[in-house]
């Protein structure tokens, strides 16, 4: 689809018409800005399009102003499907399941941390990174499976961590569908050995501290303030989540036409959510999201380790308490209102997080008042927010919000624009240190092959999907 078809419904909203495609069942809305839509692709408003396709699906499919083009369902895209008549799709949710980010506080200021360099050094080696790489913690099948059935939960009964961690956790960390008998053994044997894990690409592990702050009661509430250090853990479910994805893909590519299920893009290959393709995904899936959890669990731990021992500081006495963690690439059930009835539907969120409002019974408690924290990362060397979710986000986006600056530039174009040594170069030059397995990681990473994050983050705040809380800078990064 052109740019130029899109429909403008305000400000920072577009719309492709529900006519564009004769099997949509929806409209597509896609919020932006004038300065931002160049950027996004007109295939990615094609899979928008194509989304709205989807049996089942309510209202509208979405992309937020991080989207860019995705496997079948753009990245940042959002598409609640009835969880009775409707579908799930695995590529909508995609190959990284529960890719997600938590945020660790601690009672320091900036300037008490005097040697970045040496904690991120120390960071790297103590946290397996990149591809392939393969954690110090061996678990047999049996044992992984309990990580795969109770997440965050069974990592803190292990000795990873605290209770607080994932009561601080979305949905405390572990998804009670999750059922490993829904899991290929292929998929069981990559897990085995990457639990622990950082892996490659967008995923980091950032000390960072808090630059600007713009709420200062829900900054209290969340136990932020000026020139705190943070830590931001940025990782998913690795190669066995992977496994899941593919595994179901092939599985729903094949059962579409037994179930009469007709699609423009192979790629959102789908089955009725109550068939036995449909609820075995949504038992694997979960599966996906606690390991995630269970790996950010245990990155926590030893985050806590390495910063307690360079600050030679209890654990206790430095605060280095979970203020929030956040999935994304997930289809959870949840309900909404439609037209005066309340409905049960599937929200797939692909590149996309929660934004869940004030008063809801999932938000901590300690939270409540103010709205689930809402975490977006920058790219490496760009700033990161913490957020609030809002009722509009409710009414507007089923919970949703963007998750973070979104690329403009393939992995594969940016390694051939940028060298490695001039990206760190470069950010050594804005004091910030960065430690990655090899160039080429840094080069793909580069923060031009990004949007900026500032101006993604203002558009969901003005639209109201979720509010400003703290701007975040980085100081030093790992990645794989």
């Amino acid at each position: 689809m052109r740019r130029e078809e899109l429909v403008r419904r305000g400000d920072n909203l577009w719309e492709v018409p529900q006519g564009y495609k004769n099997c949509m069942r929806a409209p597509g809305r896609l919020y932006s800005s004038d300065e931002l839509l160049p950027d996004v692709e007109e295939d990615c408003l094609e899979q928008l399009a194509n989304v709205a396709c989807l049996p089942g699906i309510h209202r509208y499919s979405i992309a937020m102003p991080d989207t860019h083009l995705g496997y079948g369902f753009p990245i940042g895209g959002v598409a609640a499907l009835d969880a009775e008549e409707g579908v799930v799709s695995p590529g909508s949710v995609g190959f990284d399941i529960n890719c997600g980010i938590r945020v660790l506080r601690t009672d320091i200021r900036r300037e008490e941390l005097t040697d970045v360099k040496g904690l991120v050094d120390s960071l790297f080696e103590r946290i397996p990174s990149g591809v392939g790489s393969k954690s110090e913690f061996r678990v047999s099948k049996d044992e992984l499976k309990k990580f795969l059935e109770r997440g965050s939960q069974h990592a803190v009964d292990e000795g990873f961590g605290r209770r607080e961690d994932y009561e601080h956790c979305e949905e405390n960390g572990m998804m009670e569908e999750a059922d490993s008998s829904k899991v290929s053994e292929r998929a069981l044997e990559r897990g085995k050995a990457q639990i622990g894990t950082l892996g490659s690409g967008n995923h980091f592990t950032e000390v960072q501290y808090v630059d600007e702050v713009y709420d200062e009661e829900a900054a209290e509430v969340f136990g932020l303030f000026e020139d705190q250090v943070l830590v931001m853990i940025h990782t998913g479910s690795r190669g066995f989540g992977h496994q899941v994805a593919t595994d179901y893909i092939k599985r729903h590519e094949d059962a579409m036409e037994r179930h009469g299920v007709e699609l423009p893009d192979r790629q959102l290959a789908a089955a009725p959510a109550q068939s036995r393709e449909g609820q075995d995904y949504l038992a694997a899936m979960a599966c996906a999201m606690n390991y995630s959890w269970s790996n950010r669990q245990m990155l926590t731990h030893w985050a806590r380790e390495v910063v307690a021992d360079h600050l030679d500081m209890d654990e206790e006495a430095l605060g280095l308490d979970v203020v929030y963690d956040v999935a994304h690439n997930t289809a959870k059930r949840e309900s909404y209102e439609f037209d005066g009835e309340r409905r049960d539907v599937h929200v797939h969120r692909k590149g996309a997080t929660r934004s869940f409002g004030p008063g809801l019974e999932a938000v901590p408690e300690r939270y409540r008042d103010v709205g689930q924290p809402v975490l977006i990362a920058g790219t490496m060397g760009s700033p990161s927010f913490v957020l609030h979710g809002t009722d509009t986000a409710m009414e507007e986006s089923f919970g949703t919000t963007c998750h973070g600056a979104g690329r403009t530039m393939s992995r594969t174009a940016a390694k051939k624009k940028f060298w490695g040594r001039t990206v760190q170069e470069e950010l050594a030059e804005r004091q910030m240190y960065v430690r990655a397995t090899s160039g080429a990681v840094l080069a793909e990473e580069a923060p031009l092959a990004y949007k900026e994050s500032q101006s993604v983050v203002d558009i969901v705040d003005r639209v109201g999907l979720s509010r400003k809380v703290v701007k975040v800078q980085p100081m030093g990064t790992i990645k794989g």
